[in-house]
């Protein structure tokens, strides 16, 4: 802690020299302004404290199962592995998102990608002018066909997807988060459309919920498996897109009609546009790589909170 002022500076500099006024104002001058500096990376040293900044997307819901409005911060309280933390930002509504859509074009999707691209289409009539939307498709690689903008329509490409080749849905999981950590927004969501059967990944499923989890994503999963799937083949897959949705705060919407699944898509876009936001720093600043559990509640016992389960903590 620094005790002495810059006057103190200034009647100290040079006292056996009463005629050099300008010497002395400027050699006071540059020490008062190392001495800022100074003050100001101690500040920064305490204010960081080497700690990152944690976000939460989280939807509220009634019993009927409609987004629940007009909650104030107040409202909401964040468990990190069982101690409460202290929200530094709170985002109602209003706030925009950028989403990315993954449509499933692999060979065992055939008959049904003009079902998912429909659904997509349905997802774009939705967003507003500051929402940014982009469109990838996968089967033995992946690739970006739309870019993130604004557009209401997609581009000719997607109208050109065939349903060929293997299923790198886990690779297309991570290069969605990856890109959409980049991102500004604090809202992030990806929307899948498949099967669930991956066949040729070089991610494995927990390195691709890690990625969405540490770009704070939300994932909404769509299962497009066909009704002749095999039951067991089947449940599976399910279970694998549900846990994608189940640990990131979305949703996993099972098989439907194309009307249903249009309207499954439209709610989507509705969701992403009414969550709250919350952030914190948390209070356990070690950089340790491990597992945090999160849980967000509210204060009406008769609303239901969907939010990510937790996060892995930075490491050296």
């Amino acid at each position: 802690m620094l005790n002495f002022s810059c006057s103190s500076i200034f009647r100290y500099t040079h006292p056996g020299k009463p005629n050099s006024l300008a010497m002395r104002l400027v050699t006071a001058s540059l020490v008062c302004g190392l001495l800022a500096i100074s003050a100001a990376a101690q500040d920064n040293e305490v204010i960081n404290v080497d700690s990152e900044l944690v976000l939460v997307n989280a939807t509220v819901t009634d019993k009927k199962g409609e987004p629940f409005l007009g909650l104030g911060k107040a409202a909401f309280r964040v468990i990190e592995d069982g101690k409460e933390q202290e929200l530094e930002i709170f985002e109602t509504e209003e706030a925009p998102f950028a989403a990315v859509i993954l449509i499933d074009s692999s060979g065992s999707m055939e008959q049904r990608v003009s079902l998912a691209r429909s659904a997509a289409m349905r997802f774009l009539d939705g967003i507003r002018p500051d929402d940014q939307v982009a469109i990838y498709n996968f089967d033995s690689k992946l690739s970006q066909v739309q870019e993130f903008s604004n557009l209401r329509d997609l581009v000719p490409g997607v109208y050109d997807l065939k349903a060929s080749g293997w299923t790198v849905l886990y690779d297309a999981i991570f290069k969605a988060a990856e890109d959409l950590k980049k991102r500004p927004e604090k809202r992030r969501a990806i929307v899948v459309l498949s099967d669930g059967a991956d066949t040729r990944s070089g991610k494995s499923a927990t390195k691709a919920l890690k990625a969405a989890q540490d770009a704070a994503a939300t994932i909404y999963t769509v299962d497009m498996s066909g009704l002749n799937t095999g039951g067991k083949a089947r449940m599976q897959n399910r279970g694998i897109l549900k846990n994608f949705a189940d640990k990131t705060g979305g949703r996993f919407i099972e098989t439907p009609g194309g009307a249903q699944l249009r309207e499954a898509f439209a709610n989507i876009v509705k969701e992403l546009g009414i969550q709250y936001t919350l952030g914190y720093y948390p209070a356990n600043i070690k950089r340790d790589g491990k597992w945090r559990k999160i849980e967000v509640t509210v204060s009406n016992d008769s609303l239901s909170v969907r939010a990510r389960k937790g996060y892995n903590a930075p490491s050296n």
